[in-house]
């Protein structure tokens, strides 16, 4: 008995056994990569080794990836919602293994499809809340599926509560005795992923069918900052700029910043005179859009000095009011989207992972791409709706609303009552 005892003990590593030495345990066992705690030159980009390697294997997957994006684009609103459900989806599948051991989930069968069904409760809750007009145009009043669209849209918040509830019931019946640490840590990580992640990019699928300018102008920013971060780091970067990310410097942060500007200002004007861009989508449909630009999309005209004009081939440049807007998105896609990347490289060394997923090659999972989309998202959603839509409520809008809200029987009472005022109010004059 003794000497099995003393193999055991040679076989596994003896514990600290003083509390000081538990102390430098602990303090070991959350200490970041050497590389983040120590910040020396041949950390830097501009001093890698295998920089150029890397560089043409980013360039390729890059590449594909904007071609892939230009034709989902071009297809148009619905194509892109589901895209970003695709994404979703695939940011949620790398962010659920990040934390899961195999051991403890083969005692826990059906466990994984736990974190799947609050996924798609909250999918089920948030776009049916941001997508509630588009759904209702979807569907013909004289058809079954009216009906039961409407009868959805007003018992959604219900539907949804009782499927989280029965979710949360579930996992209260599968708790295991010595698993229960195990659990409650994937029950707050699930929730976590929700909240921080799906919710914030769900904006995205809201800035889509406001007008795809409002989407692709955003997420354009982001893609240019990265871009031009790299390329400025890449060649002139000396200053570290955070101990988070090591390959960060100051050189591509303020390279990026100007570059991100100066873009954002020249990209809305291209942009800005594409209706299919510009147009917001009321429906779910894939047809050509037509509109009235509105006046944030028509340009207005400048007369250059005399002294600048007679070096430009042109006496009057054209600037789209929206051009001013895109200033502002500029400005936070370079200063303060950052802030998300960063994030995310905190997160990567408290879990002492390079990247969150492999699947783009050179760029790491999709959630390493979207680290700072997110972030612009949800922004470009506030900004939209603060500064860039008008504050009272045109006929289209309140229109919207009662086909989104009143049943058919209802929409004709009210069409009776409107009737009965308009003639009352001319009987009177």
């Amino acid at each position: 008995m003794n000497v099995k005892i003393m193999e055991r003990d040679l076989q596994s590593p003896r514990s600290p056994s003083t509390p000081t030495a538990r102390a430098r345990h602990r303090r070991r066992s959350t200490e970041a990569f050497p590389d983040v705690m120590k910040l020396n030159e041949s950390d830097l980009l501009v001093n890698d080794q295998n920089k150029y390697r890397s560089m043409w294997i980013r360039t390729y997957s890059s590449v594909w990836m904007l071609l892939c994006f230009i034709l989902v684009v071009y297809l148009g609103h619905l194509y892109l919602w589901g895209m970003i459900i695709i994404i979703q989806i695939s940011m949620a599948s790398e962010l659920f293994n990040l934390l899961r051991r195999a051991h403890e989930d083969r005692r826990l069968p059906g466990f994984r499809l736990l974190n799947w069904h609050f996924f798609f409760t909250a999918m089920l809750y948030v776009y049916g809340r941001i997508l509630s007009q588009q759904i209702m145009h979807a569907v013909t009043p004289e058809k079954i599926f009216y009906k039961l669209a409407t009868s959805f849209m007003k018992y959604q918040m219900v539907i949804c509560y009782f499927l989280y509830i029965a979710g949360f019931m579930w996992f209260i019946l599968t708790l295991k005795k010595k698993m229960y640490k195990y659990q409650f840590s994937q029950y707050a990580w699930t929730h976590m992923i929700l909240i921080v992640v799906f919710t914030q990019s769900s904006f995205t699928a809201a800035n889509i069918f406001e007008g795809i300018f409002w989407f692709l102008l955003p997420a354009s920013l982001i893609a240019i900052n990265d871009v031009a971060a790299y390329i400025f780091g890449f060649f002139f970067g000396k200053t570290p700029l955070i101990k988070l990310s090591p390959k960060k410097t100051w050189e591509g942060f303020i390279g990026a910043s100007v570059a991100t500007v100066i873009s954002a200002f020249l990209l809305a004007n291209i942009l800005g005179r594409y209706q299919w861009l510009t147009c917001p989508r009321r429906d779910l449909s894939t047809s050509w859009l037509q509109c009235d630009p509105g006046p944030l999309f028509k340009p207005e005209y400048f007369v250059l000095p005399k002294w600048l004009a007679q070096w430009l081939p042109w006496d009057e440049v054209s600037v789209l009011p929206v051009q001013w807007h895109a200033l502002c998105l500029g400005l936070f896609a370079s200063v303060i989207a950052p802030f998300g990347g960063f994030f995310a490289s905190g997160f990567k060394r408290a879990f002492k992972i390079k990247d969150f997923g492999g699947s783009i090659p050179g760029h790491g999972g999709f959630t390493d791409r979207m680290d700072c989309q997110m972030v612009m998202a949800i922004f470009a959603y506030i900004y939209h709706q603060s500064f860039v839509i008008p504050q009272y409520y045109p006929v289209e809008i309140l229109l919207e609303q009662i086909l989104g809200s009143l049943t058919f029987e209802e929409q004709e009472l009210l069409l009776t009552k409107l009737k009965e005022v308009i003639d009352g109010r001319q009987f009177h004059n």
